[in-house]
C-alpha cells in the first residue's frame, strides 16, 4: 500500500491512547539532517547560498534540533521575488566561510536529506570548498526521488505536492527553515510508514558513520577577488548581465511557460535546474557563451547524461510550439523562431515541423473532448472536424468574420487561400475570384455560409489515422477521379491522401495502406 493510501486509512481510524506513567525521555540521538538552501541563482560554481537551514531528526523521524543561517553573498542577491531575500537583509550577515566549522558538526556523520538532493547538496559541497574546507563525499538521500516508491500515484512531485499527499503543513515557503521543516515532515512520514528507515534511508546512514569529516579548514577562504578570478566558487550570479535586446514575440511567451509544462512535456525530474536557466538564457533569443558556460557547469554538477540534456531540449522546444499554436495558427515568424531555437538547442531542424504536429494533435484532441456526435438524420455529408482548414470568398462580410471567429475558437484553420489540403471553400457564390476558380480545378467541396454555420455547430472531433477495415471519408475528389486506385494516377491519388490526413511523399511508391484506403473511399 502507497503511503498516500495508508495516510488515508490511518486518518480514518479511531486512535485509543491508554495512560501511561511518566518517563523520562532519553536524549535524542541526531541520524539525519535535512537541509534546504536559498540562493543567488541556480548555478553551484557561479551563485552563492543566501540562506542555508539544518533540521535534525533521529532514527525514528522525530525532530532533535533545527538551526539557521543568513549569509552576505558578497554580491548581489538575485531573484528577491522568489526567494523574498533583499540586499537590505544580507547586510551585516556574515560570510558562509565564517560559519562553515558549525555547518560541518552539523552535518557530520549524518545522511543528508534534502527535496531534489542533488541541487542543495551541490550548492554546499561548493561553498565548503570555497570556505576552505575538504569535503568529504556526503551520504545524501532525495525525498523526491523518494516519492516514487511511497507516493507512485502523483502527478507533481514538488515540496508542497508531496507534503500535501502525507498531511504535512509547509508554511513559510520558499524561506530555508519552512522548506526545510516540510522535507523533514516528509521523511517522517516515509519512515513512520516504512516502520523505520528504508534500506537506501540506512545505507545512506551507514556511510555518513563511516565518513570522516574534517575539524578545521585546509586553507584560507577564497576571497571575492579569487572567486571572480576563477575560484570554485564565483561572487558575481551569472545572471547579472547588460541589458539585453527585446525578446523574440514567440519567446516572450516564455516567460509564462511554467517548469511544469517542459516536465509533463517529457523533461527528466533532475533537469529543473538546468531547464530553469535555459528559460533566463534564451530570454533574448540566443544563448551567449557565457551561459553556454554555465549550462555546461549545470550538466557536470547534476551528473546529468546526454540523453536528459536532450530530453530537456525536446521537452522545452515542444511546450514552446504549445504555446505558438495555441492561438490556432503558427505564424512565419513563430515557425522562424522555433527553428532558431532549435539550432541553439542542438535539436534537428525536422523537429519543428514534428513538434508542431504534436502539439497541433494535443490542441485538436483538447478541442475535440466532449463534442457531441451527429444528429440523425444528417443531411449535410461529411461533417467539418477540428484541425480542418477552410477558405472564405464572396459572402456578407459581418456574417463572414463572425464565422471565421467561431471556426478559429473552436479549432477550424480559415487560410487565406485554396489548396489541396482545403477541405471547403465557403461562398454564397456572389463573387467569382481565384479561390473560385482554383476549388473548381481541385474539386473542392464548396458551402454556403448558412450551411457551415451548421457544420461548426455539429463539429466532429478531427479524424485519426483510418484502419484499413474503416471507411473513409471523401473530403475534395473531382468527378473525373478515376473510382480504381489501379487507373487512378499517382499525383491524384496523392492529392486525395493529403486532404484525408495521411502522410504521403511528392515522390516514391505509394504505401499499400494509402491505397487500399483509396480504393475504399472509392467503392
Amino acid at each position: 500500500m502507497d503511503l498516500w493510501n495508508w495516510l488515508r486509512g490511518r486518518r480514518n481510524r479511531a486512535v485509543i491512547h491508554e495512560p501511561t506513567a511518566p518517563a523520562s525521555p532519553a536524549p535524542a540521538i541526531p541520524a539525519f539532517a535535512v537541509i534546504d538552501v536559498e540562493t543567488t541563482g541556480l548555478s553551484p560554481q557561479r551563485d552563492r547560498i543566501l540562506e542555508l537551514a539544518i533540521v535534525r531528526l533521529d532514527e525514528s523521524g522525530a525532530v532533535v534540533d533545527e538551526w539557521v543561517s543568513r549569509f552576505d553573498p558578497e554580491g548581489p542577491v538575485g531573484a528577491t521575488h522568489i526567494h523574498g531575500i533583499t540586499q537590505a537583509d544580507v547586510v551585516g550577515q556574515p560570510r558562509f566561510a565564517d560559519v562553515a566549522p558549525t555547518v560541518m558538526a552539523a552535518l557530520s556523520g549524518l545522511a543528508v536529506v534534502a527535496h531534489n538532493a542533488k541541487f542543495d547538496l551541490a550548492f554546499l559541497r561548493n561553498e565548503l570548498k570555497g570556505a576552505g574546507w575538504s569535503v568529504p563525499w556526503i551520504a545524501g538521500y532525495c525525498t523526491l526521488d523518494a516519492s516514487y516508491a511511497y507516493l507512485p500515484d502523483m502527478d507533481r512531485r514538488r515540496l508542497v505536492d508531496c507534503c500535501w499527499a502525507v498531511g504535512v503543513r509547509l508554511e513559510d515557503a520558499h524561506s530555508a527553515l519552512g522548506d526545510a521543516r516540510a522535507a523533514a515532515g516528509l521523511l517522517g512520514a516515509y519512515v513512520t510508514v516504512s516502520g523505520g528507515p528504508d534500506p537506501i534511508l540506512l545505507e545512506a546512514l551507514a556511510a555518513a558513520r563511516s565518513t570522516d569529516w574534517p575539524g578545521s579548514p585546509v586553507r584560507q577562504p577564497l576571497t571575492t577577488e579569487q572567486r571572480a578570478a576563477g575560484g570554485s566558487v564565483r561572487a558575481r550570479p551569472m545572471r547579472i548581465t547588460p541589458p539585453r535586446p527585446s525578446t523574440p514575440p514567440l519567446l516572450q511567451q516564455s516567460t509564462a511557460l511554467s517548469l511544469l509544462e517542459v516536465i509533463e512535456e517529457g523533461a527528466p525530474v533532475g533537469t529543473t535546474a538546468y531547464v530553469e536557466m535555459l528559460f533566463d538564457a534564451l530570454e533574448d533569443g540566443d544563448i551567449s557563451e557565457t551561459e553556454a558556460e554555465a549550462l555546461q557547469e549545470l550538466v557536470a554538477e547534476f551528473e546529468l547524461s546526454a540523453s536528459d540534456v536532450h530530453a530537456a531540449h525536446e521537452a522545452f522546444l515542444l511546450a514552446l510550439a504549445h504555446r505558438a499554436v495555441d492561438d490556432g495558427r503558427v505564424s512565419h515568424e513563430e515557425r522562424r523562431e522555433l527553428k532558431t531555437v532549435a539550432s541553439l538547442l542542438g535539436v534537428a531542424d525536422t523537429k519543428v515541423k514534428q513538434v508542431l504536429d504534436r502539439a497541433d494533435a494535443a490542441r485538436h484532441a483538447r478541442l475535440g473532448a466532449g463534442l457531441g456526435p451527429l444528429p440523425d438524420p444528417w443531411p449535410h455529408g461529411e461533417p467539418l472536424r477540428v484541425g480542418d482548414r477552410v477558405a472564405f470568398t464572396g459572402c456578407d462580410e459581418t456574417q463572414r468574420l463572425r464565422l471565421e471567429q467561431r471556426a478559429e475558437e473552436l479549432g477550424v484553420r480559415v487560410i487565406s487561400s485554396v489548396s489541396r489540403l482545403t477541405v471547403m471553400l465557403i461562398t454564397d457564390g456572389s463573387f467569382a475570384g481565384g479561390k473560385l476558380a482554383k476549388s473548381q480545378e481541385l474539386g473542392t467541396r464548396h458551402v454556403h455560409p448558412d450551411i457551415f454555420d451548421v457544420l461548426l455547430q455539429h463539429l466532429q472531433p478531427a479524424a485519426g489515422h483510418p484502419v484499413l477495415a474503416a471507411p473513409v471519408p471523401v473530403r475534395a475528389v473531382t468527378a473525373a477521379t478515376p473510382t480504381s486506385p489501379g487507373a487512378a494516377s499517382p499525383s491524384s491519388i496523392r492529392a486525395w491522401a493529403a486532404a484525408s490526413g495521411y502522410e504521403v511523399g511528392v515522390r516514391g511508391r505509394l504505401p499499400k495502406h494509402v491505397t487500399d484506403a483509396y480504393a475504399a473511399a472509392h467503392g
